[in-house]
């Protein structure tokens, strides 16, 4: 599986890039507890089963069964979530007064930004992981496979052409007539109207791809060979998901900015 430098990597440039796109908003407080996560979260329990290797073949047994139970998308933020967000909360304050790092305002992490950011980091670990582990046979990646028809040449079925061209040129065509140059709407409101669009049009792309591979004996090939079922739950989970979550965590509640000494 991918080693600290990927983790870090890509968290960290992920965090960059919503710091420059928001101006600051998603700040250095914000990119560090993702990247910590991302990085060193969910494969913490391997450093407890090491640590508890040292005290015998109890401490190994409990060390390894605690890795087992951490090293999981959904169940390290269950487990860890609520300790974390209280430690980081913390020490966001502390880093402002102490002056060691900087946030724009200076306004330290609230304790539910913190669980976003602690999930967050959680869910994009798993995507360098599910994809890099295992020599390509992680349990995720092999069912992301599965969902695609390799069985010979796939047939075109008119069926698939007809409903994947609908659905494609609804997402289109649906989002030119919302960012249509007439209509005085914001700018946030045409992109959550944009986003509603694609998460219905998505919707029922899955819907489509999982009745031809799953309700229909035999199955069917739901566009071609491709497996596009599992590409987009996965990218959902994993790479579009901890995204938002990021974005929630940059709207902060209940603080003012602290008045650092001079």
């Amino acid at each position: 599986m991918p080693g600290p430098g990927p983790h870090l990597m890509y968290a960290m440039g992920s965090g960059l890039a919503l710091t420059t796109l928001t101006n600051g908003r998603f700040s250095p407080h914000h990119t560090l507890i993702y990247t910590i996560n991302a990085f060193f979260g969910p494969d913490i329990g391997s450093f407890t089963e090491w640590l508890a290797s040292l005290f015998g073949g109890f401490g190994y047994d409990f060390g390894s069964e605690l890795a087992d139970a951490i090293h999981h998308p959904f169940y390290y933020v269950i487990i860890l979530g609520l300790p974390l967000c209280f430690l980081y909360s913390w020490l966001s304050r502390i880093f402002l007064l102490k002056k060691v790092l900087d946030s724009f305002p200076a306004v330290p992490l609230t304790k539910l930004q913190c669980l976003l950011l602690v999930s967050a980091g959680s869910f994009s670990h798993f995507f360098l992981d599910h994809l890099f582990e295992e020599n390509g046979h992680s349990n995720m990646y092999t069912w992301i496979l599965s969902t695609g028809f390799w069985e010979g040449r796939a047939p075109i079925n008119p069926d698939a052409v007809i409903v994947v061209g609908i659905l494609c040129t609804g997402l289109i065509g649906g989002f030119i007539y919302i960012n249509r140059v007439k209509p005085p709407k914001s700018v946030n409101k045409r992109s959550n109207e944009s986003l509603k669009l694609m998460i219905i049009i998505a919707s029922l792309y899955c819907l489509w791809c999982a009745s031809q591979i799953y309700l229909i004996s035999p199955r069917r090939p739901a566009v071609g060979e491709e497996a596009d079922l599992g590409v987009l739950v996965f990218l959902a989970a994993y790479l579009f998901f901890p995204h938002f979550l990021c974005i929630l965590s940059m709207h902060s509640r209940g603080h003012d900015a602290l008045q650092l000494p001079r």
